[in-house]
């Protein structure tokens, strides 16, 4: 059965520590042209993602509250890295989309997202065999609650499977 509306559906998805104890959850809810998500502490919002609307640039706002402390501006359709930048153009994080394969990414619905929130002065060693982003600053702990809630958004808007199978540049819808 086709699922009406499919990802533009709202959802409430809980992020948790390695003991199952909720640390905060993100909500989307239902859009038709621009999407939004949020997250929450209890219940109560602490920053919320914008999508604005264009033709082939993939746009985003990021809040804390009604104040606005990084932007990304995807450059087109095939970058699947996402820098958050500053007011001032500079780099606080990134997220990337791995590819993993022709055969996994056609055949399967599962992404894999890395985020890197860089170095700025950290004294936390870096994972062997990954270059560290450098920061302008590191985001404090909401920011990188909102930066996560981002990544489903970006998940949920790009690459997740629309319903049926896919050919590249085809969707066989159910």
């Amino acid at each position: 059965m086709v699922q009406l509306l499919r990802l533009r559906r709202p959802f409430v998805a809980s992020i948790t520590d390695g003991l199952g104890n909720e640390l905060f959850r993100v909500r989307r809810p239902f859009w038709w042209i621009t999407s939004s998500i949020y997250a929450e502490i209890n219940g109560k919002e602490i920053g919320v993602v914008h999508r604005r609307w264009h033709l082939w640039r993939r746009i985003y706002d990021l809040y804390l509250g009604d104040k606005q402390f990084a932007v990304v501006e995807n450059p087109g359709f095939w970058n699947w890295t996402f820098t958050l930048k500053d007011i001032d153009g500079k780099v606080l994080a990134q997220i990337d989309r791995d590819w993993r394969g022709f055969g996994f990414e056609i055949f399967t619905d599962a992404g894999q997202y890395v985020i890197q929130f860089g170095k700025a002065g950290s004294s936390i060693a870096p994972v062997g065999g990954i270059q560290e982003l450098d920061v302008v600053r590191p985001l404090i702990l909401s920011e990188r609650a909102v930066a996560l809630a981002l990544a489903i958004s970006l998940d949920n808007d790009y690459f997740s499977r629309h319903g049926g199978w896919r050919i590249p540049f085809f969707d066989m819808g159910e």
